[in-house]
């Protein structure tokens, strides 16, 4: 998950000296671990996508080591449910009201997950941009589920989100992982599908569910590096 400076010069294609300026000047989020700068895969991700920088997809997607069936995005959409007209004057009311409508299993503690949300905001907006948001946990493995939801929600009104481009947002996807890798490979083939202009047009129009749920799985079958599981049921 963790990744050093020359590894993001790589990937990125610019210099060391242009990523340390990033850090310095334009909020790229790194750590230092035993000395050394390193920065989160996850974090990178958000953070070039709020740039409309391009990835290589296969990067986020799967792991160096061998292939893995990890779950699809369009099964954990499906398990987390699609809501329109979602009430929330302001961040902290809209997430409340998210959490609310999500289908969390019995034992997670939804007043800890709103903290949670609220603690990651808190740290930089997670707005990418074009009034879209995907607010999750920075920590996916603190809330004990065993199966990724995604959840689609549609505010009655467009709400500031402190994104990069300022635009209030109008949807927002809450994302809930068991693991790390899970975490990174749907929030990969999340930032591809919101730049697909037959998806992001469905959500502009504010669709019908069943319109989006067959617009995403669409687009996944055509990740080339996709292996996800045919569904996920709910956790």
């Amino acid at each position: 998950m963790q990744l050093s400076v020359r590894d993001v010069a790589e990937i990125l294609q610019v210099s060391e000296k242009t990523i340390y300026r990033w850090i310095k000047q334009d909020g790229l989020p790194s750590c230092l671990v035993n000395d050394q700068v390193r920065l989160n895969r996850a974090e990178l991700l958000e953070w070039a996508t709020s740039r409309r920088m391009n990835l290589p997809l296969d990067l986020f997607s799967r792991s160096q080591a061998e292939p893995e069936i990890l779950p699809s995005l369009t099964g954990a959409l499906e398990a987390g449910g699609i809501f329109h007209q979602v009430q929330g004057a302001d961040k902290p009311a809209l997430l409340q009201a998210i959490i609310a409508c999500m289908p969390l299993p019995a034992g997670v503690d939804r007043e800890f997950m709103i903290r949670m949300l609220l603690a990651r905001e808190a740290l930089a907006s997670t707005g990418v941009g074009e009034g879209i948001a995907i607010p999750h946990p920075r920590n996916p493995i603190s809330l004990h589920v065993s199966c990724p939801l995604v959840t689609l929600c549609f505010p009655e009104h467009p709400v500031d989100f402190g994104a990069l481009d300022g635009q209030p947002v109008y949807a927002l996807f809450t994302l809930v992982s068991p693991a790390p890798k899970v975490h990174l490979h749907m929030l990969a083939h999340l930032f591809y599908a919101i730049r697909q202009p037959e998806f992001k047009a469905l959500l502009v129009r504010r669709a019908p569910a069943v319109e989006i749920h067959e617009a995403l799985r669409r687009i996944e079958a055509t990740i080339p590096s996709h292996t996800a599981s045919p569904g996920v049921g709910p956790a």
